[in-house]
């Protein structure tokens, strides 16, 4: 029987499947370095365009922070022209008030009184002056309580003393002066008293 040697032919398939796994290995690899080379410049790709979006975002921000602070700055202003205007309008409303008062200190004034000093204090009002004697101090006193546009007259102070011979009496009395608002308000509520 003759006897054939099949080794020479599969050495030669066991080499070209060598080759074949080793070609095949090289494109692998060198295909997972393209993929991982194409996958990277696609990351860095979407890295970039995010870090511009977030420039762009913090740069917005900044530009809205700006307007913000502009805005604030603005109301601090807008704050200050109000209160402004409300001390206008206060000075507005009270000026006649300043009028009635000084009408009401002449009115007031009984013989033998004289004022040295007259301040005023929000509604306040103290009188300083000299008197021929306590008896026209109270008689001014009671002019205020008489008065429209003065009320609740307070006697501070009153000292006598001898001015060369002509006795005097110093003294100090305050008031609360009637505003235009209370002045109105009881206007009305004699109106609606009056009504039957």
């Amino acid at each position: 029987m003759p006897r054939i040697n099949l080794l020479p032919w599969r050495e030669e398939l066991r080499k070209q499947r060598q080759k074949n796994f080793a070609a095949g290995a090289v494109a692998a690899v060198v295909a997972a370095g393209l993929v991982t080379l194409l996958t990277g410049f696609i990351v860095q790709g979407q890295i970039d365009h995010q870090n511009a979006r977030n420039q762009r975002l913090e740069q917005e921000i900044a530009r809205l922070d700006a307007l913000i602070e502009e805005i604030r700055n603005l109301e601090r202003q807008k704050e200050r022209l109000l209160a402004r205007m409300e001390i206008i309008e206060e000075l507005q409303r009270r000026r006649p008030e300043s009028v009635h008062l000084f009408d009401q200190l002449a009115r007031i004034l009984p013989d033998g009184v004289f004022y040295n000093v007259v301040q005023q204090t929000t509604n306040r009002v103290e009188i300083r002056g000299l008197a021929e004697s306590s008896t026209r101090v109270s008689a001014l006193m009671r002019n205020i309580e008489d008065s429209e546009w003065l009320k609740e007259p307070r006697l501070e102070v009153v000292e006598s003393d001898d001015d060369g011979g002509v006795r005097r009496s110093r003294f100090s009395v305050s008031a609360t002066q009637v505003t235009t608002e209370e002045k109105v308000e009881a206007m009305e509520t004699v109106a609606r008293e009056a009504q039957p």
